[in-house]
């Protein structure tokens, strides 16, 4: 096989009339020639951080339309799967992966549960992380979100980090707010990488001190504009990531779009694709080529180096999508799960108080970080119910491993005017994570999640909204498409008929329940302070 184009030379940052040589999956030769083509071959690029589960898809899906976006390879963390189904799940994204040309590459989950403080379908120890890291198919010890534990010398922490020294794998990090002499000793530990920097100091401070920072741009998070302007200076250490991609918006695009905002930025283009598509081969060691002789032809065709509009990608030789259409075939697949809870009744989410005072989650439109404030009560009857004049609602987790009572607080900037919505994807443990705006509405969007066992919902008096996600509560059965244009019927219904204001309410509320993320977050347990790492009390009491 032999591709013309406008070669880029990403090594030597040289673009240059050529024909590549394809044999055996491999590229055999790399000619500057004569020819009218005016299209240009690159690597494909390469998801530094992603949690597949997140689009709602399985591996396969998942890859059939990614190669539509130029993306060869992701490094993936299936830290979602494994909450509810420990390592189960992990060989299950495995094996998913391998029935595709499209090159995943898992990381041993690190944190199963995320923490102490919650109900997790799951556990993963020391021992399941040696076991895990054996595995070729796994390349790193993935996100180390138990940072405190870290910074404490946690014994358990500790050994799981000394297992990927062993197996001399890189570690990940996670470390939200994480500077100074923290950061240091975080460091120290063996942590290699974060994709949690949310402002232009953190980000400078960790590149300074040995880091490699991810840029997040996912449907929830979005540090791209509060980090980009590290990276003309910092550019080989940096890498870019979605970390959490909601199906409708990968139908439209991954990592190309966000070389596109980066080369519409003035910025160099030559290290905008060295962040895409080398540094995560070079830091994680990965089986993916880079356009050099010898290599695996793992490439794509775009039109221009402006917007990266995909014409072709190819994975070992393999032309995987072509002109509009990706060339991966669908395969089975077993469904797996576990959800053990009961229905539940409009009582079961009353709360009974006399408190003035309240402490309330504020949600923060396009970042996983919360804050506390503190509001003014709305009482009925003895009972703490919403007030959506004042946009404070109230937000419930229920267990789905056990039958047991849920979890109340409130939450603001939501902006539902009318009925609820509700879903197991809630990281991490994925329990069923609801808002609404009376506790009617809420039960009714609880119960749908428990009757499909799994998935995501919008309800109004008698009108709903389903997604249905039979595969460990978090992931569907069908392609891409299918869930894709679903999922934006029910983003849609949330907005225009209940009102919510939020740019991504879903993927906003499955992280309502990330303890790990400061600062106010709600567990099946409780309320919890992620900044001091402790439950809290819903009545203000001045602390």
């Amino acid at each position: 096989m032999k591709l013309q184009g406008q070669i880029v030379d990403i090594h030597n940052k040289r673009i240059f009339k050529g024909e590549i040589t394809v044999e055996n999956g491999k590229i055999a030769s790399i000619e500057e020639k004569e020819h009218a083509h005016s299209h240009y071959i690159l690597p494909g690029f390469i998801d530094a951080h992603i949690h597949i589960e997140s689009s709602m898809l399985v591996p396969s899906e998942f890859a059939r339309i990614a190669v539509k976006h130029g993306t060869v390879a992701t490094v993936s963390d299936p830290h979602e799967i494994a909450n509810v189904l420990g390592v189960d799940g992990v060989h299950f994204m495995i094996e998913n992966g391998k029935k595709t040309p499209f090159k995943f590459n898992f990381g041993a989950p690190s944190c199963v549960p995320a923490t102490t403080f919650e109900s997790a379908g799951a556990t993963i120890n020391s021992d399941g992380i040696k076991e895990l890291l054996s595995l070729p198919e796994v390349k790193y010890l993935a996100e180390m979100m138990n940072y405190p534990g870290v910074i404490r010398n946690d014994e358990e922490v500790l050994k799981k980090i000394a297992w990927a020294k062993h197996f001399d794998k890189p570690v990940d990090g996670h470390a939200p707010g994480v500077i100074g002499d923290d950061l240091s000793k975080y460091i120290a530990a063996g942590i290699s990488t974060d994709h949690e920097c949310f402002t232009y100091a953190e980000g400078l401070e960790k590149l300074q001190k040995g880091m490699k920072v991810i840029i997040r741009e996912g449907s929830a998070a979005k540090n791209f504009e509060a980090l980009i302007g590290l990276l003309s200076e910092h550019y080989e250490n940096m890498m870019l990531c979605s970390d959490d991609k909601h199906p409708d918006d990968l139908l439209i695009g991954h990592i190309n779009q966000l070389c596109a905002r980066a080369v519409a930025k003035g910025i160099d283009i030559f290290k905008i694709l060295q962040a895409t598509c080398i540094n995560p081969v070079k830091h994680y060691g990965l089986d993916v080529g880079l356009l050099q002789i010898g290599d695996t032809a793992d490439c794509i065709v775009v039109e221009n180096l402006t917007d990266f509009k995909v014409q072709q990608t190819y994975i070992d030789g393999e032309l995987v999508f072509d002109q509009g259409t990706s060339k991966i075939n669908p395969v089975d697949f077993p469904i797996l799960n576990k959800f053990e809870t009961e229905k539940k009744q409009p009582s079961d989410f009353e709360i009974s108080s006399s408190a003035e005072k309240i402490k309330v989650i504020e949600a923060m439109d396009g970042e996983l970080i919360t804050n506390i404030t503190v509001e003014k009560a709305t009482l009925q009857n003895g009972k703490l119910i919403s007030n959506t004049e004042n946009d404070l609602l109230k937000i419930v987790v229920v267990n789905r491993y056990s039958n047991e009572p849920p979890a109340i607080a409130f939450i603001k900037n939501f902006g539902l005017k009318r009925g609820a919505i509700a879903s197991s994807v809630a990281h991490d443990s994925h329990n069923i994570i609801a808002v609404g705006v009376n506790d009617e509405a809420l039960c009714k969007a609880v119960n749908t999640i428990i009757e499909n066992k799994g998935g995501v919902c919008a309800v109004s008096g008698s009108e709903s909204v389903t997604v249905p996600l039979p595969i460990a509560g978090i992931m569907s059965d069908q392609d891409a498409e299918t869930i894709g244009k679903a999922y934006a019927a029910l983003d849609t219904f949330a907005k225009e008929t209940l009102g919510s204001t939020l740019s991504a309410p879903f993927m906003t509320l499955s992280f309502m329940a990330l303890l790990v993320i400061p600062s106010l977050k709600l567990s099946d347990k409780g309320l919890f302070d992620g900044s001091r790492f402790c439950f809290v009390g819903l009545e203000d009491d001045g602390n």
